[in-house]
Formats: C-alpha cells, sequence, structure tokens
C-alpha cells in the first residue's frame, strides 16, 4: 500500500509541473555545457561490465551512486518509477526538477507515456554534466539507460570492447 501512496505522489508532483522557464533553462545548460568541455577537455577512461548481455557503467546521479546499462541507441537517459521514487524521497529530486510528460516509444515500437525531469548532475568517472534531461519510465521493472542526452555532452567518445572500455573526450 505504501508504494502506491508514493508513486501516486510521485505521479502527482509530475503532473503539476509546467515549462514556464524553458527557453531560461535552455540558456543556461547551453552555457554550462561550455563550461563543462572547457573544464573537463581531458580524457576519461570507464570501465564496462558486461551483466546479462550488455554493458554497464558506474554513474553518480545527483550524488547517488547507480549503474547504468551503456545504451547508443537511446536518444535519453532513462529511469524506471522505482529510481525516481527513490531519488525523490532521499531529496535528489524534486517537484521543481520534474519538466513535463513525454511520449517515448520502447525497443519493442511500443508507444508509452513518461515523465520528463531534470537531472542537476550526471557524473561519469571524473567528468561531471549538469541539467541533463532524463525519462522516468512508469514502469517500476525498466532498466537504466545511459542515453544520448548525456553523449551528447562529449566531443569524442570511444568503445574499446577488447578492453571493456569507454573514453570520453
Amino acid at each position: 500500500m505504501r508504494v502506491i501512496c508514493i508513486s501516486s505522489i510521485l505521479l502527482i508532483l509530475f503532473s503539476l509541473s509546467s515549462c514556464s522557464s524553458c527557453s531560461r533553462s535552455g540558456r543556461k545548460r547551453a552555457m554550462q555545457d561550455l563550461s563543462n568541455r572547457r573544464s573537463n577537455n581531458k580524457k576519461t577512461t570507464i570501465k564496462m561490465v558486461k551483466v546479462n548481455g550488455v554493458y554497464q557503467v558506474p554513474i553518480e546521479v545527483n550524488g547517488t551512486s547507480m549503474s547504468f546499462i551503456f545504451d547508443t541507441g537511446a536518444s535519453a537517459v532513462s529511469i524506471s518509477l522505482l529510481e525516481a521514487e527513490f531519488l525523490y524521497k532521499q531529496g535528489k529530486i524534486t517537484e521543481a526538477d520534474v519538466i513535463g510528460k513525454q511520449q517515448f516509444m520502447d525497443a519493442n515500437g511500443e508507444i508509452s507515456e513518461g515523465t520528463l525531469i531534470n537531472l542537476k548532475e550526471v557524473k561519469i568517472g571524473n567528468r561531471t554534466v549538469n541539467n541533463i534531461k532524463a525519462s522516468v519510465v512508469h514502469n517500476n521493472k525498466a532498466p537504466l539507460l545511459l542515453g544520448q542526452s548525456v553523449f551528447e555532452r562529449f566531443g569524442k567518445i570511444s568503445i574499446d570492447n577488447d578492453k571493456g572500455e569507454i573514453s570520453l573526450e
């Protein structure tokens, strides 16, 4: 019963949000991207771990360690409702981080509704990117996917399958 209540609270919070500051946040994100690239222009190597046939990488989201599937086919970072609830309970995401609703297509071609949120800080190795858009899939079993909304923040990404590493430049 408690899980249902928390899910309901999150869904209500997500549905109450609006996007009145989108243009302002877009300019702010562009300035932060430029700052990130200038201050993080070193090469960073991250070890991938193969789990059940897919590569996962360690990531910190708003200061919380998580393991994401490295998914070059995903357009955005994607987390399940379960992870969103966990981050919300920890105070790592708030109502202010909710951008709005979003339709997305999964790997099976099915269209689902999710909630678009802002992740203030995503840390990969020693690199940090700010204000990453992420989809909250309204399914507790959805995997954590690290997608293009993070990759586009780097100039170059290299994958070394022999060493099981990803390099960011």
